[in-house]
């Protein structure tokens, strides 16, 4: 059988490593984005990594685990189907797998005491599916870096 996301992921030697590139794949999708959208992305994003050196990783990393939860049906659906690029398996079921990722991302906001990263959140939340949806492919790429 084939291993789980959580099992090839969230090793003491592969974790650092997804935080990092993770970390690395939220840079790029805020750096990609244009428009007024895009702007108030960049504005939230900067206004939550200047309020908190360090946050973006640290949220990766304390919130890895559900994400991996999350992507976990979708991985071993990917798997039993023989599919060959887990982008774009993930993006044919975009809305499911963004909101499924969000909703770890709603929860985590919904419990923080920080006005300025709440608001920030709330600013971006209603384009989300949108957002996350333009980044399944990379994500795929990504977790199949380590899969692969």
């Amino acid at each position: 059988m084939a291993a789980t996301l959580q099992e090839i992921l969230l090793t003491p030697d592969n974790r650092p490593k997804v935080v990092a590139d993770c970390q690395t794949l939220i840079d790029q999708e805020v750096s990609d984005k244009s428009g007024i959208s895009g702007t108030a992305i960049k504005l939230a994003y900067k206004t939550v990594t200047a309020f908190a050196s360090g946050i973006i990783h640290d949220a990766v990393d304390t919130l890895l685990p559900d994400f991996v939860a999350k992507l976990e049906p979708y991985y071993a659906d990917f798997v039993a189907s023989g599919g060959s690029a887990f982008g774009d398996f993930l993006a044919k079921q975009g809305a499911e797998v963004s909101e499924a990722l969000l909703s770890v991302t709603d929860a985590r906001a919904a419990q923080s005491e920080r006005a300025p990263i709440k608001k920030a959140y709330n600013t971006v939340r209603p384009s989300g599916v949108k957002n996350v949806e333009a980044a399944l492919p990379r994500l795929g790429a990504l977790i199949q870096k380590y899969t692969g």
